[in-house]
């Protein structure tokens, strides 16, 4: 199999993610690291369905156009990173409020009191 640039970037920027996300103490990075891996996913299935020189699939003549399924799935997955992203900032704004904090430490040791 032939990867191409974008997947390779998209790898790339999956793994730095996931190490920023093990790696970090602060709950606002932890939730930027988590947007950042799925770009880096979205990236990487667009990578994959993407041809040079196809037509998209727009019109009568459907024969050697784009696939539209994996362009009409990563709109999905925008959506859905798009609402659990919400109900991150959501549940970290009730979390601050409580512990003062956005250091995971912190937060914890508050919630356990």
């Amino acid at each position: 199999m032939k990867f191409e640039a974008i997947e390779i970037i998209s790898i790339i920027v999956f793994f730095i993610a996931f190490y920023g996300l093990i790696s970090g103490r602060n709950a606002i990075k932890s939730i930027i690291f988590i947007g950042l891996m799925e770009i880096a996913v979205i990236m990487f299935f667009l990578g994959l369905g993407f041809e040079w020189g196809l037509p998209p699939p727009i019109g009568q003549n459907l024969e050697n156009t784009a696939d539209p399924l994996p362009q009409a799935l990563m709109i999905t997955a925008i959506i859905i990173g798009l609402a659990v992203t919400a109900v991150n900032l959501t549940i970290l704004i009730s979390l601050c409020r409580q512990s003062k904090s956005t250091d995971w430490d912190s937060i914890q040791k508050n919630n356990t009191e």
